[in-house]
């Protein structure tokens, strides 16, 4: 029998035979966008639109590159730049001078860190960052917030003595394979709770150097939460990290943390730093970056060219386009539009997310296989679309009207489904599967 399937169908069907779970980035199966139907693979991409195998035209609006693309797919002048680099050779037995310039960049967009480090991922930067604090004030036990990677000293806060508690505090991220003897050494709490954040400092304060959260998700932080954050940090005598890998460089130019005026002794940084090409930092005190002095971390592809020169022709290209104010413009367009959109339709939707990558979600039971209708429908309309993007400077005015313009068709039909209860008759395969959630509110 013939197979209905698209080509990248079918080699996400192949794909997840030969690779463990299919994708080597949980944010990319195809399952928690449209089982069976999602286009799965690309073929080329420019600024908003891709392509898939089967060569057909999307705009991207699930996220441009999990954040990560701030600029848009293929931007010219950072591929100019990248292109260049390589020519020179991206490797060689001696440095890249160009880690130094990204180096005093940094510092310069952040005057209170004197130092940096590079690594290639967000995950493995926040773990350094977590290793580099730990080493500066001799102590093991973190406290936390939010996502932070998939390194054992995060994923560890789902042991527990007692088995079957595992998985609890982080449903959907596994602990296998983690060793028993890390339980207990990481302490979540949740943001914009301050009596959470002081129980889970009350009982382990000699204990704590580290103190790591995402300083905006979801919403901003509530009136003196960072700043008591900032304070406990000082009292104790932790480290504070501030997890810029999603945040970073999306609302404003720098850390987000520069609009809310508490400064931590960490910044990590990642996706949108270069644009899609594989650069993250840590930033901090030299007081507190000194201590990786003091431990072993180092990494041979950390020292790579190409990911320096991307951040660099990044930065430079947002700095002199002022690319943040146009984001916030659509952000803007986004939100305002998905409210008055559901308004009009009488579809129960709240929309968080910062104004650079906002999101929306229905507000009924039946919410997954909502979700799993509107991709569907937006995909057979040429959207890459789920409940909230990350705003890309690609995009324009006319591209988010016509985008919006086919938001309110499908909230026509999911409405109109609703009223008539039929809303899973009308998915062409399963509902889409829940991603793992965070401590910083909803899924």
């Amino acid at each position: 029998m013939k197979s209905n399937k698209n080509t990248g169908q079918t080699l996400w069907e192949k794909a997840k035979q030969i690779i463990p779970g299919g994708s080597q980035l949980l944010s990319k199966r195809s399952e928690i966008f449209l089982p069976n139907l999602w286009p799965s693979y690309y073929s080329k991409a420019k600024g908003c639109e891709i392509w898939d195998l089967d060569n057909n035209h999307y705009y991207d609006f699930a996220g441009m590159g999990i954040s990560s693309c701030i600029l848009g797919y293929a931007d010219q002048d950072v591929d100019n730049a990248v292109k260049k680099a390589i020519s020179s050779g991206s490797m060689g037995t001696l440095n890249s001078a160009e880690e130094v310039e990204l180096a005093e960049k940094l510092i310069s967009i952040h005057p209170w860190s004197d130092m940096a480090r590079f690594t290639r991922s967000g995950g493995e930067a926040c773990s350094v960052a977590v290793r580099i604090a730990r080493a500066a004030s001799g102590k093991d036990k973190v406290v936390f917030c939010g996502y932070h990677g998939w390194h054992d000293w995060y994923i560890s806060t789902n042991l527990s003595k007692d088995n079957s508690l595992d998985g609890q505090l982080l449903p959907g991220l596994e602990p296998n394979g983690i060793p028993r003897a890390l339980a207990d050494t990481t302490i979540p709490f949740t943001y914009n709770d301050f009596d959470s954040f002081n129980s889970a400092i009350k009982n382990n304060q000699d204990e704590i150097g580290v103190i790591i959260l995402e300083p905006s998700k979801s919403t901003g932080p509530r009136e003196g939460f960072l700043e008591h954050i900032r304070a406990t940090a000082d009292r104790i005598g932790a480290v504070l990290i501030f997890d810029e890998v999603t945040s970073g460089f999306h609302n404003n130019f720098g850390g987000i943390h520069l609009t809310f005026g508490v400064n931590p002794d960490i910044a990590v940084f990642a996706k949108a730093l270069g644009n899609g090409y594989p650069i993250a930092s840590i930033i901090g005190t030299r007081k507190v970056m000194e201590a990786a002095q003091t431990t072993f971390i180092s990494s041979t592809t950390w020292t790579e060219r190409v990911g320096f020169t991307a951040a660099l022709a990044t930065i430079t290209k947002m700095e002199n386009l002022n690319v943040q104010k146009k984001l916030l413009t659509y952000g803007t367009m986004l939100k305002e539009g998905w409210l008055r959109l559901a308004n009009k339709r009488g579809l129960k939707i709240s929309i968080t997310g910062i104004t650079t990558i906002p999101n929306f979600s229905f507000e009924y039971n039946n919410s997954l296989a909502i979700q799993t209708f509107f991709t569907q429908q937006m995909l057979e309309r040429g959207y890459l679309a789920r409940t909230g993007t990350a705003v890309s400077y690609s995009y324009n005015e006319k591209i988010i009207s016509n985008y919006l313009h086919n938001v309110d068709l499908v909230f026509g039909e999911i409405i109109e489904a609703l009223k008539k209860g039929n809303i899973e008759e009308k998915l062409k395969g399963p509902i889409k599967h829940a991603t793992f959630k965070r401590l910083t509110g909803k899924q």
